[in-house]
Order: structure tokens, then sequence, then C-alpha cells
């Protein structure tokens, strides 16, 4: 497994452990690409692609706790 692939299984790992907090509230994250420069980037989907604070739970939820447990990524960004 190469290094890119062990750390998307780990940034989706984290994802799968965020989900359930963003489905009760009606939204979803899909995880989209690891890209060359260590930035995660991931579609926000259902309520969360609509509501106004989903930067604010991008940055201040999912971004800290992708970081958190993978120092390595530098941000993570919604691509819509």
């Amino acid at each position: 497994m190469s290094k890119n692939a062990a750390l998307i299984k780990k940034v989706e790992n984290v994802i799968d452990q965020i989900r359930p907090y963003l489905e009760a509230d009606g939204g979803n994250i899909r995880f989209v690409e690891l890209t060359d420069d260590m930035v995660v980037n991931v579609e926000l989907l259902g309520a969360c692609g609509s509501c106004p604070m989903s930067q604010m739970t991008l940055k201040a939820g999912v971004e800290q706790a992708v970081k958190k447990a993978i120092p390595e990524i530098k941000s993570v960004e919604s691509i819509n």
C-alpha cells in the first residue's frame, strides 16, 4: 500500500467517525481526494450542502478531527 493510500484510508476512517453527527442534522460528507500538497477535498451533502454553518462545521469539526488524527494533513476543503 502506498503512503497516500494509507493516508486516504486514515482520512476515510476519521470521516466515518464524524458522519453520524452530520447525519443527525440531515447532512452527510463524502471524501473526494487527497491532493499532493496534503489537502483533503470533501463534498458536503444533504443539509450540509446548503447550511450557512457548514464552513464552520467543516473547519472547526471535520478539519480539526482529521488534522488531530493525521498531522500530515494541511487542511480540509469543501469542493461545493
